[in-house]
């Protein structure tokens, strides 16, 4: 067992940030009509305005336990009732009815058309086995789809950062510039869509027995806005018809509804909600795996879920948190601001139960942590708090919870005072210990690993902080979309981390860094 700190004051407000993008690179993006120019480029471009305006893709998200699979979809309303109904098994002729809940789906996001939101859930799945499933949109089947589960023994996963489709906004694309309008228009859209297909494709061809996917959040990339063909191009990716994905609330999808209507997550709680949901978690395998909203700034809230989870599933070897906001990354836009605010709240939960791997995004670059854990001091607490008007968060500074000091994240040159109690921001975040370990591959280590994602459609990319951090062990930034494979059984847990070059090549960017356990 590791040793338990409790360290850092655990009531603090909610709060929900939108966070800037002022050291993106300009420079680099993923071009998909260069990318793709072999590979269906202009035939996504050709279907793009069905595509944009198709809000009713399904998505599948993992069930509580391996043995459920959770759907959602929209349906456009009509003066007859929503039909939330899936018909699934292994028998396409003679597949058994699976009934769930629907809901009004907020006009003011769909262009003033009226749709409902389907969520069902499908229980009684084994392990290898070959199902077909048809959802009922306002009372038609669609045409059976086929899904193939893996083995529960040893797990597969795809774990992303940071889709973001919609992004690459402002780039130049064959002499004209992406915009991110609405609906077809959004130009910006359909590039990073078509990016995020190719980057699933690639992974499930080296690795086709994967089980799922989890992504770190920010699956689309407009704030506050109606984003629906956003979503319809994330939605559109050929895997995600029979590949269930664990998505995280990101900044950029946390202030609407819509995402909440667009997945239909399992173990729902009341902690960490803002518009889009909150925090919930689910049982696969042999682990556990907690997602946080953290753009819901309620420590206590987030520990409440931790040990709901815990004590929901305490057989779980592993146990796996998944977060947006890297507080533990390497990224020049957020490692060392909005990243690491919640540092010195969250390290002392995750040492108190026992969290194996925390898995982030936000900083679209890469990294590996060491071995982490608390240092056993008590530190001040940090969030986001609302601008003056109350229309917008002040994602320009970090709010000390308990003297209510604001420091500026980004003082001006000249200004000594601003820079001290930057300074001394970051000096109270050093609140960590790292672990003497030898090689990539750790037996019963006592501290946390903290990964970082890039972005897995490479709609945008920041660059690494000048100097790496001393808890840093590896990081990268090649301006390539990349991924990680996690297998997973009762003894070991193992990550790899993979590029995808222009020319549609696999490339290692990490050593496999394994953990080992010979006993729970």
């Amino acid at each position: 067992m590791k040793r338990k700190y409790i360290a850092a004051v655990l009531t603090v407000f909610a709060m929900t940030t939108v966070c800037s993008t002022a050291f993106a690179s300009t420079e680099h993006y993923t071009d998909s009509s260069i990318v793709g120019a072999e590979t269906g480029w202009d035939e996504w471009v050709a279907n793009w305005d069905e595509t944009a305006s198709d809000f009713t893709k399904v998505s599948l998200t993992p069930g509580k336990d391996d043995t459920e699979l959770n759907f959602a979809w929209y349906s456009e309303k009509t003066d007859a009732a929503a039909t939330p109904v899936v018909h699934f098994g292994t028998d396409k002729d003679a597949l058994d009815t699976f009934e769930g809940t629907s809901g009004e789906v907020d006009q003011d996001l769909t262009g003033d058309k009226a749709y409902e939101y389907n969520h069902v859930t499908v229980t009684g799945l084994e392990p290898n086995t070959t199902y077909y499933y048809t959802v009922e949109k306002n009372g038609e089947q669609t045409e059976p789809v086929e899904y193939t589960t893996k083995s529960t023994d040893t797990v597969k996963m795809i774990y992303v950062g940071d889709p973001q489709v919609g992004a690459s906004k402002g780039q130049t694309q064959d002499g004209a510039e992406l915009v991110p309008d609405d609906g077809a228009a959004n130009t910006a859209a359909r590039n990073d869509g078509f990016s995020w297909n190719r980057t699933l494709n690639t992974a499930l061809a080296e690795n086709p027995d994967v089980n799922f996917v989890i992504s770190a959040g920010d699956q689309v990339n407009k704030t506050g806005a109606a984003k629906e063909e956003e979503y319809a191009s994330y939605l559109s990716a050929d895997a995600l018809t029979s590949l269930p994905v664990a998505t995280t609330i990101g900044n950029h999808d946390s202030l609407n509804p819509d995402y909440a209507y667009h997945f239909n997550n399992p173990n729902n709680t009341e902690n960490g909600k803002t518009a889009a949901g909150g925090d919930y978690y689910y049982s696969y395998g042999d682990g556990l795996f907690i997602v946080l909203n953290t753009n819901n700034y309620n420590v206590a809230e987030h520990q409440n879920t931790i040990e709901e989870a815990v004590k929901a599933y305490p057989d779980a070897t592993w146990r796996v948190v998944t977060i947006h906001q890297d507080i533990y990354g390497s990224g020049l836009d957020h490692s060392d601001t909005d990243g690491m605010i919640l540092r010195t709240q969250l390290t002392p939960i995750f040492d108190a139960n026992d969290i194996d791997v925390v898995l982030q995004g936000h900083d679209h670059t890469y990294s590996r942590s060491k071995l982490l854990y608390g240092d056993g001091q008590t530190h001040q607490s940090y969030e986001f708090s609302l601008n003056a008007d109350g229309t917008d968060y002040d994602w320009d500074h970090a709010a000390n919870v308990e003297t209510g000091e604001q420091i500026t994240l980004n003082p001006e040159d000249g200004d000594t005072e601003a820079q001290a109690a930057l300074d001394a921001f970051h000096e109270d975040n050093q609140c960590y210990t790292i672990e003497e370990v030898d090689g990539n591959t750790v037996t019963d280590p006592q501290g946390t690993l903290y990964m970082t994602a890039n972005s897995a459609s490479g709609s945008k990319f920041y660059e690494l902080v000048s100097t790496q951090q001393d808890y840093i062990a590896a990081r990268s930034q090649n301006w390539l979309p990349s991924y990680s494979i996690i297998t997973m059984d009762a003894a070991k847990f193992s990550i790899d981390t993979y590029q995808i070059t222009d020319d549609g090549s696999v490339e290692a960017i990490d050593d496999t860094f394994t953990i080992e356990k010979t006993a729970k």
